[in-house]
């Protein structure tokens, strides 16, 4: 279940800074009420002084919680979003796929059958291009070893098979780099060929012709393009994501594949490309065509971009888990700076009328308010920074393409941050520069 994959260790560590945020917010104003006699409060801030230095370091401390906050959910939003756009080698957006059970067709029937619904698929208005494939890109393929002449070491021989008809490649929009793609002449009696990625060349034909090259019993006919997939498992026995680097893949004809994939391997993907619009439009009429080809056959069939976020599942509630403790650090920021400054205005009243009366502008008000601000809010961004790059290392496996002490997100964090404390000290200042000086006067 989805549940289970989500990083509870990535959950606690928010949850906790968010619960001292929130307590540091909540004592902060207390803690000085508590500690402080009103006879005190008027001659220290007679004097000029604002709150005291316990109250202080407890603002300082909350901006510095709220920082580490923010930065967590600037490093995760950002990682899901260069997941999300991932160059993937193949067409996301405009495949659907559908998943057909030939389990209850015999054996020797099943590739006539095959073939019978790509050609009915391929001819559905609205189908730009049909292919039939044993895997797909979020499926992966079936692994296996490969010999080559030349090849590395054993442990390094894993590739992943795929039988596929004419034309899955322009289906997904995955180019053919050199030779050809499969057609009409790669039949059973025909001499087996097959295609294989740029990743395959890279690992096993390293400086070498690649077409023409004898490839597990085949000929190389055509190098495509690397394709991302998602699914299946590594050599480490790890589920196979986006995060991974492409894997070596061989690809044959759907044609010469009898005796080359397990027996009970019945299931086969219908690609469809749609010709405009949201694949999603044309999945009933190809489930038309589909019943019109065979009546009791089952399928199920779902957009490929729809898999795809899918398998983005566990970054995404880590990146929404994460953005909502940032935004709930900000706000309790932002309360949290909003009563302590208006907390020292209401002590210093007496102090702001005589300076208005006095002479001072509304402006200078406003900035004898913040300057107290900028300075708790500068040293809580110092302490959050450092604490910030400091735990980032905990968070690095889950990042992708960024570094974990990445510019960027704590310069954005930063300023955030202060925006919204600069904020919540501007409302009390301003009010103090509406002070009537000749009211305070006459209360005190």
């Amino acid at each position: 279940m989805f549940f289970q994959r989500i990083d509870w260790r990535v959950l606690a560590f928010m949850t906790a800074v968010t619960s001292a945020t929130a307590l540091v917010a909540g004592t902060a104003p207390a803690f000085r009420a508590a500690h402080s006699a009103p006879v005190d409060a008027l001659r220290e801030h007679g004097r000029g002084t604002a709150a005291g230095g316990g109250s202080n370091v407890l603002v300082i401390a909350q901006v510095a919680l709220s920082l580490v906050l923010v930065v967590a959910a600037g490093l995760f939003i950002r990682t899901l979003e260069r997941l999300a756009t991932v160059p993937l080698g193949f067409d996301r957006d405009r495949v659907l796929v559908v998943n057909v059970d030939t389990a209850r067709v015999q054996t020797a029937d099943r590739m006539s059958l095959y073939h019978r619904l790509v050609a009915a698929s391929a001819a559905t208005p609205g189908v730009a291009a049909a292919a039939g494939s044993l895997s797909t890109p979020v499926s992966a393929g079936l692994p296996g070893s490969v010999e080559v002449a030349g090849a590395p070491a054993a442990s390094e021989r894993l590739v992943l098979f795929n039988a596929v008809t004419p034309g899955w490649f322009a289906t997904y929009g995955t180019p053919i780099r050199a030779g050809r793609d499969f057609d009409e002449r790669d039949t059973a009696a025909a001499q087996p060929v097959a295609v294989v990625n740029d990743a395959f060349v890279r690992r096993f034909l390293s400086g070498r012709i690649a077409l023409g090259a004898s490839v597990a019993g085949r000929t190389v006919v055509g190098v495509a393009g690397d394709q991302l997939v998602q699914g299946g498992f590594k050599l480490n026995g790890a589920p196979r994501t986006v995060r991974d680097d492409a894997a070596p893949a061989i690809y044959t004809p759907l044609a010469q594949s009898a005796g080359q994939f397990p027996p009970d391997r019945t299931a086969i993907s219908i690609s469809v490309r749609a010709a405009s619009g949201a694949p999603a439009l044309v999945a009933r009429p190809v489930a038309a065509a589909l019943t019109a080809v065979d009546a009791d056959l089952t399928f199920t069939s779902r957009p490929l971009a729809d898999s795809l976020n899918a398998s983005l599942a566990q970054e995404r509630m880590v990146a929404t888990l994460s953005g909502f403790f940032g935004a709930f650090a900000l706000l309790l920021a932002g309360l949290g700076l909003y009563g302590v400054t208006a907390y020292a205005v209401g002590r210093r009243r007496t102090e702001i009328g005589i300076r208005m009366a006095l002479g001072a502008a509304p402006g200078g008000i406003v900035r004898l308010v913040l300057a107290r601000v900028a300075i708790l809010v500068a040293l809580g961004i110092a302490m959050g920074a450092g604490v910030s790059l400091w735990a980032s290392m905990f968070v690095a496996a889950l990042l992708y393409g960024l570094q974990p002490r990445d510019p960027v997100t704590l310069a954005a964090a930063s300023a955030t941050l202060a925006a919204v404390s600069g904020f919540a000290g501007w409302l009390p200042a301003h009010r103090a520069s509406r002070i009537d000086p000749a009211h305070v006067l006459r209360e005190s």
